[in-house]
């Protein structure tokens, strides 16, 4: 593991080894805390310890060190301390690490707090006052787990609800101490300190009552002055708990699990400059895409039925143009039985339709949301797969779709092939800036887009790249699936027995 420090921010790496050269790829990154140089960070990182392994912006360098996750657990307390390093000559500081194995506690407490006449900080002004949680560790040191938003020019502030994992406030451990501290901020980062108190989990529980309402202490006031009672109270006013549930937990409730729909545009196979150049050796771009997506995700489709469409094609007898048609043929039942269908499916339309623009995304976006519209109380997610090699050309409709989509029990994942510029599909996979459509937002981030050339392995390998294709294609499936569960307020089905499957299911 290494980690680069910079700004008061740290970048989190794991290093690993591919061949005989040391590759090193970012984990995560810190917050950034301004003007300070003792930074107390409050973004954690979650890791996987083996005991068998060892793991591996524009911000001003501070430092550096290595370390592996083995050496920080097997400190003393899971408490380590590394000196940075990386500018000759200079003293860095050092970086402390803790480590603790987290509970399987998946509680969220959601809660709110307000303060009553804290104490005045600000000469020209009240005060802007904030609170910092801490969890208490076993070997008695305390590490910070949240801050509230600031409350400007106020000594009665009421800060807004909060969401953190009970884990992350006391580790599943509903007696353990927290520590809060309040402070007044200050734009050069010397906040002042108010004041402080303790409670715990199982106290914040209980809710609003005479019992949750804390004064606020500042050691140093109440050792100086004799008739010092308190610096102000801090009140809770509500407490909320909620189970955190999991893709997993849902997938194992639903009777028919995501359904993924693919859609690809389609051309002439007899040539070998064409991505759809049907080789007897190897499979083309499109079918690696189609193989190393869909094997993954049949695996949670209890039919294992899929529709699958092409689009941008003139379609036999008379050569109409259709941006939304069956690769089956069928109109009326789309289905492909299995990825290994799928496959042979599209390998058949490309003998039989004529590659044709412009290509429109809208259509078959519009045609699932439709399947999807009908099935919003969780029973089913659908997965709509397209893999294109060219520009939208119905950009302004399909932005429109996907905001409807978004509202709906679906995601989508789109595969560039070949060597086009895919700059629109990036506005699509709203991960920095959320698409928008006539001044309306997508409630959800539901597209993912990658090219695949850029996980195309170097030496030739198909099975390479389709792997790493998948991970990261796929990565965003279960966050978007929970998300629209959560959204609708719905909640996990019992798993299911054998017997409650469908009768396709029960004999695959």
């Amino acid at each position: 593991m290494k980690c680069l420090v910079g700004h008061s921010l740290v970048d989190v790496c794991k290093v690993s080894k591919l061949d005989s050269w040391d590759c090193v790829c970012r984990f995560g990154r810190t917050e950034v805390i301004d003007n300070t140089l003792n930074p107390n960070f409050v973004r954690k990182f979650f890791l996987d310890f083996f005991f068998e392994e060892n793991p591996p912006g524009t911000t001003d360098f501070l430092g550096q060190t290595f370390c592996t996750l083995g050496e920080i657990i097997g400190s003393a307390g899971g408490r380590l301390e590394k000196s940075l390093s990386g500018i000759p000559g200079k003293k860095l500081g050092s970086i402390i690490f803790v480590a603790e194995e987290l509970s399987n506690c998946r509680d969220i407490a959601t809660m709110q707090l307000c303060a009553n006449k804290l104490d005045k900080k600000d000469f020209f002004g009240k005060s802007d006052p904030f609170l910092v949680f801490y969890r208490s560790n076993e070997d008695g040191t305390f590490t910070i787990c949240h801050k509230t938003e600031v409350v400007k020019n106020t000594l009665n502030p009421v800060w807004q609800p909060f969401t953190i994992p009970v884990r992350a406030l006391c580790n599943g451990d509903y007696d353990r101490t927290v520590k809060v501290d309040v402070y007044d901020w200050d734009r050069d980062g010397s906040h002042d300190f108010i004041g402080e108190f303790t409670t715990s989990y199982r106290d914040f529980s209980r809710g609003q009552n005479q019992f949750n309402v804390y004064e606020v202490l500042n050691p140093k006031k109440k050792g100086k002055k004799k008739k010092y009672i308190n610096s102000g109270t801090v009140t809770l006013l509500s407490f909320k708990v909620e189970s955190e549930y999991t893709f997993v937990d849902f997938i194992r409730g639903l009777p028919k699990q995501p359904v993924m729909q693919t859609s690809c545009p389609t051309g002439d196979p007899s040539q070998p400059t064409s991505l759809h150049y049907i080789n007897p050796y190897q499979m083309n771009a499109y079918a690696m895409a189609l193989k190393a997506v869909g094997e993954i995700i049949q695996d949670y489709d209890s039919d294992k039925l899929f529709p699958a469409y092409g689009f941008g094609a003139k379609l036999p007898p008379d050569g109409k143009i259709s941006h939304a048609f069956p690769l089956s043929g069928d109109y009326d039942n789309p289905n492909c039985v299995g990825i290994d269908g799928v496959l042979e499916a599209y390998f058949r339309s490309l003998r039989t339709v004529q590659l044709y623009g412009p290509t429109n995304f809208s259509p078959v976006i519009s045609q699932v949301a439709r399947s999807a519209q009908d099935v919003t109380d969780g029973s089913q997610y659908f997965v709509l797969l397209i893999i294109t090699d060219g520009v939208i050309s119905d950009m302004v409709q399909t932005k429109e779709a996907v905001v409807n989509a978004a509202a709906l029990p679906m995601s989508i994942i789109i595969v560039g092939v070949g060597p086009a510029e895919f700059d629109a599909m990036e506005e699509l996979d709203g991960d920095e800036i959320r698409v928008s459509s006539r001044g309306r937002f997508a409630e959800r981030d539901i597209v993912q887009f990658v090219p695949f050339r850029d996980y195309m392995d170097r030496s030739g390998n198909q099975v390479l790249s389709m792997a790493r294709l998948a991970k990261d294609v796929l990565a965003e499936i279960p966050e978007q699936l929970l998300g629209f569960m959560k959204s609708r307020g719905i909640e996990p089905r019992p798993a299911l027995s054998p017997s409650d499957l469908p009768e396709l299911h029960r004999h695959i």
